[in-house]
């Protein structure tokens, strides 16, 4: 027999494996690798040898900037070269109305996050023992997520939403589910409200079907509270799971 706990994270397992999380694809592997061989500073300069080589434009990397419902878009080793090996990530967070990041957390970086747009509540937890810290961000205002803490970000509003992240690592990786399996039971009893998490997941997690009705999160976020999606009008695509 099952208990509760095995329960759900036999569940979430199975959601984890049939659904895929947002991943950047390197852009120039061959680049990347010259890069950390490269034996002087000069030497990688010469191979960054355009202006345009330099520069990253968050606005152009599609579909993941997006505010329907939202996506995060990372400057990092993987997606820009230049970054490789300077030992930081920048990310760009939009969250449309209602929309939210699930919760999640990265390996490899501590995560500093501040507003720049609309009105965000934050959900971090560190390790079993720990408190929930919540935060309500309005622009110019920020937290902090420590390396390996589960976090979850949530657009109040019927505004966009938008946040810089930078993480002190190149490749900091993004995790939505860990080995063993009762870290993956953490999702849902370190004091995350449930309507949310369970509107992360687009099903009460109990049921046998929550496989088949996950919310698809492709580009890092999806919609959130149905109670927030009828306030503010919208009716979310196709794409995405009606609640």
């Amino acid at each position: 027999m099952y208990t509760q706990l095995a329960l759900v994270s036999s569940v979430l397992l199975a959601v984890f494996t049939q659904h895929a999380v947002a991943v950047d694809k390197t852009r120039d592997p061959a680049l990347d690798a010259n890069l950390v061989t490269a034996a002087t500073q000069l030497d990688r300069l010469a191979l960054l040898d355009s202006d345009d080589a330099w520069l990253f434009d968050f606005t152009k990397q599609q579909p993941y900037y997006n505010f329907a419902p939202g996506g995060v878009v990372n400057m990092n080793a993987a997606t820009f070269p230049a970054a490789k090996g300077n030992g930081m990530t920048l990310a760009m967070l939009n969250l449309g109305p209602c929309s939210m990041l699930p919760p999640h957390y990265h390996p490899r970086a501590s995560n500093y996050v501040v507003a720049v747009q609309g009105n965000t509540t934050t959900y971090m937890y560190e390790e079993n023992g720990a408190r929930l810290v919540t935060e309500t961000l309005l622009p110019g205002m920020a937290t902090i997520f420590p390396q390996g803490s589960m976090h979850m970000m949530v657009n109040n509003g019927c505004e966009n939403a938008q946040l810089v992240s930078a993480l002190n690592a190149d490749d900091a990786g993004t995790q939505a589910r860990s080995k063993p399996y009762p870290n993956i039971g953490n999702v849902f009893t370190n004091g995350f409200p449930a309507d949310l998490v369970n509107a992360a997941f687009g099903q009460n997690l109990a049921s046998s079907d929550v496989a088949s009705k996950m919310t698809p999160i492709g580009t890092g976020s999806n919609w959130g509270l149905s109670e927030c999606l009828k306030q503010c009008g919208i009716q979310p695509n196709d794409t995405y799971i009606k609640f």
